[in-house]
């Protein structure tokens, strides 16, 4: 079987993701073949819409291929590398303004490049299996993807926390901050499918009776009273805030920041705060530039090894620590 399978269904183009042993991970080649399939249903007037699914029970798409990108640089072979995350957010890009509505199902494991794949689209359908993230820190890298634009805007600088830190937001608190536009259960994911297949979008609204109504989530007022200290200036002020909070989440938060590249976690805080006031284009080409960087940064390559290879989790940072937080105050 393919990677990336291409059909029509109904009124609707299907593009799924098919790489189940590498948890569809992206490849350049996957990256082409649904740029290709966008080309293409863009130009059938019997298509109306596009929906992205994938074929793996669980996973949507846990990132671009990391461990391929790491061959690369050891092989010194950079501009190959260069354009893998050329391509990739130049298809970012293009889902933003494509022009007919582009459906993301997302029922399981949404990570990174899979983020990318699916933030920009005008829906994003969640189970309550969905776990949204954007990890990048722990490989000594940086939120990509696009993410620089929409981590900012998500509310009480949660994705500040999520892009410092790496944390997970599953389908539920996810929804709540916006990560989806609709949820329903993982049961009656490809009853909505099929929905979504024979029925007309009229205007910028979907429907289904297997769209599920929520209130908002009381976790995230409790989310909200820690990830609050992501607005601070600096790593040193964001630390200090974490160590005076007395969350359960803020000790996870502060050993997350203690673990990862702090080469990484100084070119976040600043791509996320300029991303913050920027459009997508500008905020896809600044990440492009830290891609760059951090191909030729040796925390990269590292913290590929460490988390997906070896996986023993012990990096070897070549960058110095992140001066310890002032213990029992805010600045």
């Amino acid at each position: 079987m393919p990677f990336i399978t291409v059909q029509k269904r109904g009124s609707a183009g299907l593009i799924g993701l098919n790489r189940p042993k590498a948890m569809n991970a992206l490849t350049l080649d996957m990256i082409t073949e649904i740029d290709a399939a966008l080309d293409a249903f863009e130009a059938d007037d019997s298509v109306d819409k596009v929906i992205l699914w994938s074929h793996t029970p669980g996973v949507f798409s846990a990132g671009g291929d990391m461990r391929r990108i790491r061959e690369l640089i050891l092989a010194e072979s950079f501009e190959e590398a260069e354009t893998f995350f050329r391509t990739e957010y130049t298809l970012n890009l293009r889902i933003a303004s494509y022009p007919k509505p582009y459906i993301s199902l997302i029922d399981g494991i949404c990570m990174g490049g899979g983020m990318g794949l699916s933030m920009h689209g005008k829906f994003r359908i969640a189970s309550e299996r969905a776990i949204f993230a954007m990890p990048e820190t722990a490989i000594g890298f940086v939120p990509d993807v696009g993410g620089s634009f929409f981590l900012p805007r998500m509310s009480h600088y949660s994705g500040y926390w999520m892009g410092l830190t790496g944390a997970r937001l599953n389908g539920f608190d996810a929804h709540a901050l916006g990560l989806s536009t609709h949820m329903t259960i993982s049961d009656s994911m490809a009853l909505v499918m099929d929905e979504l297949c024979h029925s007309p979008i009229l205007g910028d609204t979907i429907r289904s009776a297997h769209f599920s109504s929520l209130t908002y989530q009381t976790s995230i007022l409790s989310l909200a009273s820690f990830t609050m200290c992501f607005s601070r200036p600096s790593l040193s002020s964001i630390q200090t805030c974490l160590a005076a909070s007395h969350h359960e989440e803020s000790e996870k938060a502060q050993k997350a920041l203690r673990s990862v590249s702090p080469h990484s976690l100084n070119n976040t805080l600043s791509l996320l705060q300029l991303g913050a006031r920027s459009s997508l284009k500008v905020s896809l080409e600044r990440e492009f530039g830290l891609a760059k960087q951090a191909i030729r940064h040796p925390d990269f390559a590292e913290g590929v090894r460490a988390v997906l290879i070896d996986k023993d989790h012990k990096p070897n940072w070549q960058s110095p620590a992140i001066a310890a937080p002032k213990q029992g105050c805010f600045d």
